[in-house]
């Protein structure tokens, strides 16, 4: 079972629809129980850093992910989940995140359009299990708000924005993808894959 954690922000049900589709059983939930009893959990995210923040305190899913993040079990950020691992955002103000992995999440600055939306090719920086038997290849970003891990071993992908940009972390059992895999096509779906295939959890007869 892969428990997605709904803390009322979020592209829920089209992740929990790319998850049925890869052969595994969803549920979308705020209850603790449920998230730590799954084999793997997904926290998307879509909005202000703030405000999710802010709903993941008030439902204490902050306390039941961190929680979940130190059992073991795997853990993946989308979008502004990827976000939320991170130490803080300067994203409207000065905001604590989760603080899974040490750094900062701050804003693009130049001369050039921001969001940055739309496709960006992915470079695998480290070799890992989430990029077995995978090419590097272009997925889909919109973000206006930028990771910057201050390990350089937690930075699995970048891709070129007018500079680098993170696009998938991870140490250990976290991981988190800035992009939308659900809504990259293959690559999107087989990163989105390799990361279920580590929950250890039994896929359904497809």
């Amino acid at each position: 079972m892969i428990a997605i954690i709904d803390y009322g922000m979020g592209n829920l049900h089209s992740v929990s629809k790319a998850v049925e589709r890869l052969g595994y059983e969803t549920i979308i939930t705020a209850d603790a129980k449920e998230i730590m009893e799954a084999d793997g959990a997904i926290l998307p995210g879509v909005g202000a850093f703030g405000d999710a923040m802010q709903n993941l305190q008030n439902t204490g899913l902050d306390e039941v992910t961190k929680f979940y993040a130190s059992s073991g079990k795997p853990l993946l950020g989308i979008c502004l989940g990827m976000q939320l691992l991170f130490s803080e955002s300067e994203e409207y103000g000065r905001h604590e995140g989760l603080g899974l992995l040490p750094g900062k999440v701050i804003r693009f600055q130049g001369d050039f359009k921001v969001p940055h939306m739309g496709w960006n090719k992915l470079e695998f920086k480290q070799q890992g299990p989430l990029f077995d038997g995978l090419t590097p290849g272009h997925v889909y970003f919109v973000h206006s708000f930028h990771a910057k891990p201050e390990r350089s071993s937690d930075l699995l992908a970048t891709t070129d924005y007018n500079g680098q940009v993170t696009a998938i972390v991870g140490r250990g059992n976290v991981y988190g993808m800035q992009f939308h895999p659900e809504k990259s096509g293959e690559l999107g779906m087989s990163l989105l894959r390799n990361f279920l295939a580590l929950t250890g959890a039994r896929e359904t007869v497809r």
